[in-house]
């Protein structure tokens, strides 16, 4: 009894001191859920207390965990991998005691998104027919955390097999997430669970994927931090690289990101994966940030707001903002959009049961048992290969035309990166019924739920380039609001320490509801 009131004492001081519903137990305090206190510890915090002996990797595994269960009705863990985990924390304190050298993620807990492959835990991607699929081995960006001491604690819930930015994911084994800020909405998506899981206070940083926006979109309506890597043309221009080991959608958009509760957490996992150095925060004066107005129009109101004065707190702290638009971004868009992302997964998603050993299922299968009308609704497009006369324009033409337009964009107006809110809207009410439905702005017509949210995601991620989602503030209904900054293929390390310096100035979401 002893030493566990020593070791709860000790975890106040990283923790601050609980509110709400009394916590009996040391167990039932997340490492990430620094339960009324305005820094919860980051992920550097964790491992850092691991390797001093001031808390155990047992320790913040069985707080993770036990998290996870006080919070499960936000429907953000497919998989719970509790014996597993723990086996790897005891590993991690037997070679703390006998003063091995550690790795630098040493007994730091992390989720995973379902669609990332786990050799010892299904990779269902939220899908029925794939719910006891077992890949043959981790995915490369995976395998770097685990080789540097991470420990995953779960899987977590998505749009069923990507394919929609709630994460309303109607199979009877997944259900809906619900944003941590407000249970009655969605998290975004399709990365919903990984987001709502660190908005929550079960772990500080994880890893979701991003088509389209799926990192960054629930980055945003979670108040969380999402990064897409690069990706440009492939090979050496691609940051991450786990080709057959992520459940696909399009080989040309895909990639692997990680997403944490402050850009720090991002920059260490993506530091992790690359063997680049972490970057430092950069001197925001001077910087110059593009403006895009046709990305800053027909915003929600309160979003709005929120967006432009922190743009008012950056150029307060030196950030040189200007005003230039990227002509006809959209309608390049718009040619290869759906031709790319609804005509690949014909050869990627057979490409990829067979180069993780999955047998006995097949493409027909996976789309004959979607529970989610929405991806039904996509599926009937892929099977019946609807984009495939335009593929060839949208892949060979329309996309390199987008690609030099932004290239030119920065080069001709001389841009570090551009700034435009992530989502139009804030978080939007969950449909039970269709998954994906309408929405409405400012009480205007309804307009379908998919294209709006990700109006401001799609191009960069079309274009190949970087984007990184932070906090902006939050709307007086209490929802958060995302900023993204997009800068130049390649320029990962620059928008991540552009990213730590923003973070700065515009600090880290509130805890959702303190002591959910």
């Amino acid at each position: 009894m002893a030493a566990d009131r020593t070791r709860r004492t000790i975890l106040k001081s990283f923790l601050g001191a609980a509110t709400g519903p009394a916590i009996t137990s040391f167990a039932y305090v997340a490492p990430a859920m620094a339960q009324g206190a305005s820094s919860p510890m980051t992920a550097a915090d964790i491992v850092g207390a691991i390797r001093a002996k001031k808390m155990s990797a047992v320790d913040a595994v069985q707080a993770a965990l036990a998290r996870a269960e006080q919070v499960k009705h936000l429907n953000a863990l497919i998989t719970l991998n509790r014996d597993g985990a723990l086996a790897a924390a005891r590993k991690v304190d037997a070679a703390v005691a006998a003063g091995e050298k550690l790795p630098v993620l040493a007994g730091l807990p992390i989720v995973v998104k379902d669609n990332i492959n786990t050799a010892d835990m299904p990779t269902s991607g939220g899908t029925p027919a794939l719910q006891n699929a077992r890949p043959k081995g981790n995915a490369p960006s995976l395998q770097k955390l685990l080789d540097a001491g991470a420990i995953v604690i779960g899987k977590t819930n998505m749009h069923e097999l990507a394919f929609g930015i709630t994460s309303t994911n109607l199979a009877s084994f997944a259900g809906p997430v619900k944003n941590p800020h407000d249970e009655s909405r969605i998290p975004g998506g399709s990365s919903g669970g990984t987001a709502a899981a660190i908005a929550a206070g079960i772990v500080t940083c994880g890893l979701g994927s991003d088509t389209g926006g799926s990192t960054r979109i629930p980055a945003a309506l979670t108040g969380t931090v999402g990064l897409r890597p690069s990706v440009g043309n492939g090979g050496a221009q691609r940051r991450y690289h786990d080709d057959g080991a992520v459940i696909p959608i399009s080989h040309t958009r895909d990639t692997v990101g990680p997403m944490g509760r402050t850009v720090a957490d991002v920059a260490l996992l993506d530091s992790v994966i690359t063997g680049a150095p972490m970057p430092t925060a950069v001197s925001l004066r001077g910087k110059r940030v593009g403006i895009p107005a046709s990305f800053w129009a027909g915003l929600d109101s309160e979003l709005e707001a929120v967006a432009k004065a922190a743009r008012e707190k950056l150029a307060g702290a030196g950030v040189e903002f200007v005003e230039a638009d990227l002509p006809g971004w959209s309608e390049l868009n718009a040619k290869m959009s759906f031709p790319i992302a609804l005509h690949e997964p014909i050869a990627d998603i057979p490409a990829y049961l067979k180069a993780s050993g999955i047998e006995g299922v097949t493409l027909a299968d996976i789309a004959g048992k979607i529970s989610s009308p929405d991806v039904k609704g996509a599926f009937g497009a892929i099977m019946n290969d609807a984009f495939g006369s335009a593929y060839p324009d949208a892949i060979n033409v329309q996309r390199p035309l987008l690609q030099k337009l932004y290239a030119t964009y920065f080069s001709d107006n001389k841009l570090d990166a551009m700034l435009f809110p992530t989502t139009i809207a804030p978080a939007i009410p969950i449909d039970a019924e269709k998954g994906s439905g309408e929405m409405t702005i400012n009480g205007g017509k309804p307009v379908p739920a998919f294209a709006t949210m990700i109006r401001n995601t799609d191009p960069g991620s079309n274009a190949g380039i970087p984007g990184l989602s932070l906090f902006g503030g939050m709307t007086r209904g209490g929802l958060p609001v995302g900023l993204e900054i997009d800068g130049p293929l390649g320029s990962d390390q620059m928008l991540l320490a552009l990213g730590l310096a923003i973070e700065a100035v515009l600090g880290t979401a509130p805890l959702p509801g303190r002591a959910r």
